[in-house]
């Protein structure tokens, strides 16, 4: 609206982040709050992306994969995005397919077992059961167990340090890779080659995420209590009808609980405040630091931040975060 003094670039040319004249094709693009150069790339599950001339340009991949989560004291982040908590004391079908209420065939189901884990009556996933045809896959007391066999499905296992990791295929259907950080974290990436319908806790798969709470009976439930009780394994199981809030049953840990968990509000982070939202996150970490009550107190608050660190890092920025005096990892015994 007015004139101001100072310096402007001469016609073509383009100011960049560094208040540098450049060209149109050598402007940057911006993406969560960092300037990328041109040619530069980044990727989402479904899409790769490519600078250029100050603009992204999409691809689509030709396979899409989605994550649902399992983390912590029975929190879940569904394939198509949806958050919720519950505290149910049984096994729950976390995802299989052949959902078809009259003439169900799986050619995969994976379950959860949730055990107390605290006096305030909060769980905490502490076993996983695959089940592939007549090969069956066993996760549990920090190892795994194989037992039977299907000549239809390959799979892989690597370990290190912090996770137990399943590379898992049914050819022509879907590709798998599991990943269990040996205590309460399980994350089920999934890419496939088939429009089968995927049911369970982690929901149907679909893109649209108002519709994840789909029953057994094929019917979207009213709240989540009523989806999750569906996906009992064993109907003889008790129904889950509230969800415990463990800081007002423990008040005396909520501030332990908010200043440690705060790692995921602080400078350390920063990089990653941009891309991903922090603050369920960080809700789910006081949650579970305030719920842990009868040992294990630590490992809960890191599992629930290293959740965090996961999907900073789904998102193309690595966090060191961890220490020597802050959720370390040791050295293998003889390492």
């Amino acid at each position: 609206t007015k004139c101001e003094s100072g310096c402007v670039c001469a016609d073509g040319l383009y100011e960049n982040l560094d208040g540098r004249c450049v060209p149109a094709e050598d402007c940057p693009c911006e993406y969560g709050g960092l300037a990328y150069g041109k040619g530069e790339q980044i990727q989402t599950e479904c899409e790769i992306c490519t600078c250029r001339k100050g603009k992204w340009k999409c691809v689509q991949k030709s396979k899409c994969s989605s994550t649902c989560n399992l983390y912590g004291e029975g929190h879940i982040t569904t394939f198509d995005g949806q958050r919720f908590v519950f505290d149910g004391n049984c096994e729950y079908i976390l995802a299989m397919d052949g959902c078809n209420v009259n003439r169900p065939l799986s050619s995969f189901k994976i379950v959860t077992e949730n055990v107390i884990c605290g006096k305030s009556g909060v769980t905490c996933s502490r076993s996983i059961s695959i089940y592939l045809g007549n090969l069956t896959i066993i996760l549990r007391d920090e190892t795994f167990s194989i037992s039977g066999e299907n000549p239809l499905v390959r799979y892989s296992v690597k370990m290190n340090a912090l996770h137990l990791m399943f590379d898992i295929t049914i050819p022509g259907k879907y590709n798998m890779t599991l990943v269990w950080n040996k205590h309460m974290n399980f994350f089920i990436k999934i890419s496939r080659e088939t429009q089968e319908t995927i049911c369970g806790l982690c929901g149907n798969y679909n893109g649209n995420m108002k519709d994840d709470f789909e029953t057994r009976s094929k019917y979207v439930a009213s709240n989540e209590l009523e989806f999750v009780n569906s996906w009992k394994e064993n109907p003889l199981c008790g129904d889950v009808y509230f969800v415990v809030d463990p800081c007002s049953k423990n008040p005396y840990r909520k501030a332990w609980a908010e200043k440690t968990c705060s790692i995921i509000n602080s400078q350390v982070f920063s990089a990653c405040h941009n891309k991903v939202n922090r603050m369920p996150y960080y809700e789910a970490c006081v949650r579970d630091s305030c719920g842990c009550d009868i040992g294990g107190d630590c490992e809960c608050m890191c599992d629930a931040i290293a959740v965090y660190a996961m999907a900073c890092l789904d998102k193309g920025i690595c966090i060191d975060w961890r220490t020597p005096e802050f959720c370390p990892v040791y050295c293998e015994y003889y390492n």
